[in-house]
């Protein structure tokens, strides 16, 4: 029996890469430099799933504080060579995307240059060739349904048509909006202890968190047995 999806879309941070707990301690570290002092629940709940402009903005907005350049590139500096050292993929994520039957892409809040070297330090790269698109590309990034929307448009499916996978609830919310099914990912590190709170499937379809469920869910996205 057919699925009903044509299109596979996957986030990165915390789908693909298990960096969000990296990111979110180094943001931490650097905001204390600057006597912003959040912990790593505020950064779940206000930052996840969001690009950097929403982090200048809610910094501005809860602690009166206009976050100047060189602390983007400090940060950013400091989580890349963090991320050298540290980052890994998700267990099983790319013999998952390598058994795909359907066509599939990548959607994510993370700045270009993150992305492209984040790919390269898991070894995914290859994957997501010409199958990327970032939230620089839009006016809204998520929880507006735009980024998700203008991906759809690219690989000329109907927004119906389309599977989002998500760890985020900005990222889940994103994909409801844009009238896409949505199943959240919760096997990152981040969410480890979220992954039997009552709140854990934050409006998705359904809720999973390893690679090895992911055909046991859907078999008819899986390619057929040679």
């Amino acid at each position: 029996m057919p699925s009903g999806i044509d299109l596979v879309i996957f986030d990165c941070d915390g789908v693909l890469i298990d960096s969000e707990v990296i990111s979110a301690r180094m943001l931490v570290a650097e905001l204390a430099r600057r006597d912003v002092h959040i912990t790593m629940d505020y950064v779940a709940h206000h930052f996840l799933g969001r690009s950097y402009p929403v982090v200048l903005q809610q910094i501005r907005l809860e602690f009166g504080v206009d976050l100047p350049p060189e602390f983007e590139i400090a940060y950013r500096a400091n989580l890349l060579k963090a991320f050298e050292t540290e980052l890994r993929p998700i267990s099983g994520v790319r013999r998952a995307i390598e058994q795909l039957r359907t066509d599939y892409c990548l959607a994510t809040s993370s700045s270009p240059p993150r992305l492209a070297r984040s790919l390269e330090i898991t070894g995914l790269t290859d994957l997501f060739e010409g199958r990327a698109t970032t939230a620089s590309e839009v006016e809204h990034g998520k929880p507006a349904p735009d980024l998700f929307l203008l991906v759809a448009e690219r690989r000329g499916v109907a927004p119906d048509r389309c599977l989002v996978i998500e760890d985020s609830e900005n990222g889940i919310k994103a994909g409801l909006a844009a009238g896409m099914r949505v199943w959240r990912f919760t096997g990152g590190a981040h969410l480890t202890a979220l992954a039997d709170a009552e709140n854990a499937a934050a409006g998705a379809a359904r809720t999973f968190s390893s690679f090895e469920d992911f055909f046991r869910i859907e078999p008819n996205l899986q390619l057929a047995a040679t």
